[in-house]
């Protein structure tokens, strides 16, 4: 009896570590905090409720961001990748601009991975819809201010395929994963 015990719960104990290193795996930690500066005048496009660093506010920066499953948890928010939107220069991917008529999407730092998956299409889920968007830019979460590890920034037309209401747009609980 005593050596079913013992065993018993060093089985439980084992369990209990396991789990607890299966969950620290999957998590992703800051990788430290960014001091703002306030941008040089006309160098803050705050279109689609984005926001600049305030100077002398601290922000959580990131270099990666949560782990990619089947079905990725992220928030949407909405971003214009024209030219003079609020994404403020040409896509990473593609040195383009592109439509907000065109399902487009940045990737937080983490997720769009050195580039790899530029150019590639993800399937969002949210609002009980779906859409395929292409990936043409990064989210950088290493700069703080307005871009989490956990962000899908959207140009209008993903909003509009998920059938969100437009007073609605700006950040919404969606998941994605890479298409095949």
């Amino acid at each position: 009896m005593k050596k079913q015990v013992i065993c018993s719960t060093v089985f439980s104990l084992l369990c209990i570590l396991l789990l607890s290193l299966s969950v620290e795996a999957q998590t992703c930690s800051p990788s430290g905090k960014i001091k703002g500066k306030t941008p040089p005048p006309g160098q803050c496009n705050q279109e689609n409720d984005s926001y600049c660093c305030k100077d002398g506010k601290w922000y959580t920066t990131y270099k990666c961001s949560p782990p990619v499953s089947i079905q990725t948890k992220a928030t949407l928010t909405l971003n214009s990748f024209e030219r003079d939107g609020d994404g403020g220069a040409p896509s990473e991917c593609d040195n383009q601009y592109h439509s907000d008529d065109y399902p487009v999407v940045a990737l937080s730092t983490g997720w769009y991975n050195n580039r790899k998956r530029c150019l590639n299409y993800n399937n969002i889920h949210g609002n009980g819809k779906s859409v395929r968007a292409k990936v043409v830019d990064e989210c950088d979460s290493t700069m703080g201010c307005d871009c989490p590890n956990n962000i899908v920034d959207a140009s209008k037309a993903v909003w509009k395929a998920l059938g969100v209401p437009e007073n609605d747009w700006g950040g919404i609980d969606v998941y994605w994963s890479d298409t095949d």
